[in-house]
Order: structure tokens, then C-alpha cells, then sequence
């Protein structure tokens, strides 16, 4: 069994026209709900495997104002999924809070003085070995949690495409789960739960119908710390593909990389680890709903 819910579309701002969207309007306002369900039971079956349910959902908002010369950009997502097979513990196979506000000023032609806040963590607690009793803990509600600052020129030279180049950027990690702390995850030593760094930004955004029905949403972050180590740099890619099959029928794609070398991996024996590449993937179909 799969179900799947999905919306998507522009919100009317007050005061538009009824049936659509007034090219004066100052908001912009959009939205996608996504929610899949999947189910799997299995008796006596030669060829093998395991009983499973799993669900995921995702959220994601976006509001934007322009008056020509201020401008404000808001966006939140939030994703959560659980699956479960046979037996074994039911583990995350999505975990996702990401709020951001941009704040401009226009200086010239495309340009924009502007300022960003953003704040990104997960809901729950995470684990090294997923669905088994004998696991450890390796991330949790604002473990970490990372907020970002930033000033610098906004380059908007088409509405649906953006770049922020913030030279002044102040990057937040916390680690607030004392467990985590005492072992020194995330770049902070142990017994730490906030570190600060100071650097620059360069975001990047695309949000456009790229074809009928077909909604694309990615951005790009890359952040390089002056302090330490300023050669290696930060990236956190997003992307979210929407697909209206028909008036019944949605798919969405959402895929994530991100590289910090802060976070390590495979660590045995009391080691380190060493960075990696994380990339996530993300795949739902099933019915819609527009709004």
C-alpha cells in the first residue's frame, strides 16, 4: 500500500484578483505538503523478505516581498520519515528543520544590500547503526544546531534566481545534548556545546516552473571560515524537483549534499573519523492536492 499527499501551488496575497495572481501584488506566497505512506506485508513467501511500513512528510513555505525597493525572502522546510522492517527498531529516513529570512535594500540596478539569518537542525535523536539495539547516538534536537548571520550584496538580476555574497558571516554551531557535548562532536571540544566561527557566504537560489507542472527549488551554500582553516569550505545543496503527473497524480525529489569537515566518519577504536561527502535522496508519488 502507498498513499501520498502533495500540494502545491501560489497563495493569494488579500486584495488580489479571485482567480489569479496580480503582477502588483507585493507578496508572493507558496507551499508544498507531501506526505507518503508505504506498506508491506509478506506470508510464507518463498522468494524472501521482511514485513515494513514506513512514512515521510515534508513541508515547505515560501513568502517573499518586493515593493521595488525593499525586499524580504522567507523560507521553512520541515521532513520527517520512519521506516520500520520486520523486528528491528523503526529508524529516521528523513529529519530536516531549515528556516531562513532575507532582509534587502536596493543600492542599484540589481543589487541589494542585504542580511540573512538562518537556523537549520533535525527533531529527533539519530543513531550510528539504525534499527538496532546496539547503537550510538549521533545527533539530536539541536545536536547540532546551526545558525548562520550574514551581511553582504544581494545579486537579483531575474526574479526567480538569486545570489547573496555576505563577506561578514558569523556560523553558530550548538550542541546541546550532553552526551554529544561531552564527547566532542561537531567540531567542538569536549564538555563545549557552542562554537563560533567567523567568514564568508555565497548563497545561491533558483526557484522557477522550469516546464508545465514542474516546479524546481535548489539552492547552494558555501561557507569558508578566515579563522581556521579558510582553504576548506562548507557546502549545504538542496534541491526539491515537483512534478504534477495530472489532476490525481504528484511526484516530488528532494536530494541534499553536504560536506563539513567538521563531521567525521568512521571512527573505530576511540578515533576521529575522517570528513565525508553526506548526500540524501528522497523520492514520493501518489495522489494530489492543489491549493
Amino acid at each position: 500500500m502507498a498513499i501520498s499527499l502533495y500540494a502545491f501551488g501560489p497563495v493569494r496575497a488579500q486584495g488580489s484578483a479571485p482567480d489569479t495572481l496580480s503582477s502588483d501584488t507585493l507578496w508572493k506566497t507558496s507551499g508544498i505538503i507531501s506526505l507518503n505512506l508505504s506498506q508491506l506485508s509478506l506470508t510464507n513467501w518463498a522468494a524472501g523478505g521482511e514485513n515494513s511500513v514506513s512514512g515521510n512528510g515534508l513541508l515547505q513555505l515560501s513568502g517573499d516581498y518586493n515593493d521595488g525597493t525593499l525586499s524580504w525572502d522567507n523560507d521553512l522546510v520541515l521532513g520527517y520519515g520512519v521506516i520500520k522492517q520486520g523486528e528491528g527498531l523503526a529508524r529516521k529516513s528523513d529529519d530536516r528543520i531549515d528556516l531562513s529570512s532575507k532582509l534587502g535594500y536596493k543600492a542599484g540596478g540589481n543589487w541589494y544590500y542585504s542580511g540573512l539569518l538562518s537556523f537549520r537542525t533535525q527533531f529527533t535523536e539519530g543513531y550510528d547503526i539504525p534499527g538496532e539495539e546496539d547503537r550510538t547516538k549521533i545527533s539530536n534536537w539541536m545536536a547540532p544546531g546551526y545558525i548562520n548571520v550574514s551581511a553582504g550584496m544581494d545579486f537579483k538580476p531575474v526574479e526567480h534566481f538569486t545570489m547573496l555574497i555576505a563577506p561578514v558571516t558569523g556560523k553558530v554551531t550548538l550542541v546541546l545534548d550532553d552526551d554529544l557535548s561531552a564527547a566532542g562532536t561537531f567540531g567542538l571540544e569536549s564538555g563545549e556545546r557552542v562554537r563560533g566561527e567567523f567568514g564568508g557566504l555565497l548563497k545561491a537560489a533558483f526557484k522557477k516552473e522550469i516546464m508545465k507542472n514542474v516546479q524546481l527549488n535548489t539552492s547552494l551554500e558555501l561557507f569558508s571560515n578566515y579563522l581556521e582553516n579558510p582553504q576548506y569550505i562548507d557546502v549545504n545543496w538542496n534541491l526539491l524537483l515537483s512534478l504534477k503527473v495530472n489532476d490525481y497524480i504528484s511526484a516530488t525529489l528532494q536530494t541534499q549534499l553536504i560536506y563539513d569537515r567538521d563531521i567525521l566518519f568512521g571512527g573505530e577504536n576511540g578515533g576521529a573519523g575522517e570528513p565525508g561527502v553526506q548526500f540524501k535522496e528522497l523520492f514520493g508519488i501518489g495522489l494530489t492536492y492543489n491549493f
